[in-house]
């Protein structure tokens, strides 16, 4: 993970957002919504770039704003999501509508636990994106990375969870052990058989796990 310093400089470095996104960045900001860090975003976005999926499924839509910047830098793309938080799906919702992007961000409502079998009819994804709950991560990539296809791309956030995998003696019981989980992930991709992971220290942390 980079310094505050770097951090800062980078932040300043990025393009500007439209209007309505920085908005929406203030609106996590203020309502304590876990978006995407913006440098680990745009790192993200610079990968997809690259990549150039037609077709990714999110795993914790939040307020709609990782799926509508992925939605921006990839106009051939359509976009998946699960959220089961009512409240920041209806947000979503708005977010979504208002930038006229309902035809290519499908926002579906509910627990991505118990969603899973809905997704069997669809094609299958290019890109699958995780950010949901933590310590739920192991589960998420096991029941949706059968829907991406060979040669897709799995991307994992908040994988060093602000550095706390890398710690001894935590203090705070409850983020003891999600940082025990966390890390138990991360052991755990970097030796699942049939991906190939790597871990970048942008933002809170990407995992890469590149399907074979």
């Amino acid at each position: 993970m980079i310094n505050e310093s770097v951090e800062q400089y980078l932040k300043e470095l990025v393009p500007l957002r439209c209007k309505y996104i920085e908005a929406m960045e203030q609106y996590a900001k203020e309502h304590e919504v876990p978006i995407m860090d913006l440098v680990g975003m745009e790192s993200l976005l610079q990968l997809l770039k690259l990549h150039q999926p037609k077709r990714i499924l999110e795993i914790g839509t939040a307020i709609g704003y990782s799926a509508i910047r992925m939605a921006e830098a990839l106009p051939d793309a359509k976009i998946l999501t699960i959220e089961r938080d009512q409240e920041r799906y209806n947000e979503a919702i708005k977010n979504i509508g208002h930038l006229q992007m309902t035809e290519r961000i499908d926002a579906r409502f509910g627990d991505a636990l118990e969603l899973v079998q809905t997704l069997e009819s669809e094609p299958l994804f290019d890109v699958l994106f995780i950010d949901a709950a933590k310590g739920q991560y192991k589960r998420f990539f096991e029941l949706y990375g059968q829907f991406v296809k060979s040669g897709g791309v799995i991307y994992s956030d908040n994988v060093l969870f602000r550095g706390l995998v890398a710690e001894e003696g935590i203090e705070n019981k409850r983020l003891r052990k999600l940082a025990q989980k966390i890390d138990g992930y991360n052991q755990w991709l970097m030796e699942l058989e049939g991906f190939d992971t790597r871990i970048l220290p942008v933002g809170d942390g990407l995992a890469i796990s590149l399907k074979q």
